[in-house]
């Protein structure tokens, strides 16, 4: 699946659409940090390069919101890289 994600400078985020019951059902507008955007998946440039590393990993990112939002329909969805901390651990077990 694709995302329409745009970069939200003032959020320091994504914002990106998510289908929790499907393509046909309402959605729901979720965002990840630019920070979890950095150390989990890779984005080292401005706006563009982090809505490319969203696109690009677009189905870990929205598994973690649907997650999210499964749990709490009624809190907004905001990603952080805690929410990924599986994701650094291996790649810090890879560095050392």
């Amino acid at each position: 699946m694709t995302s329409d994600a745009i970069y939200c400078f003032d959020r320091a985020s994504v914002l990106f659409a998510v289908y929790p019951k499907g393509s046909a059902g309402p959605r729901i507008v979720a965002e990840i940090s630019e920070d979890a955007l950095r150390d989990v998946f890779g984005a080292q440039g401005g706006g563009d390069s982090l809505v490319a590393a969203c696109c690009d990993h677009f189905n870990q990112i929205k598994e973690a919101a649907l997650h999210h939002y499964r749990n709490d329909p009624e809190k907004p969805v905001m990603l952080e890289t805690g929410d990924f901390a599986f994701h650094s651990f291996f790649a810090a077990d890879s560095v050392n």
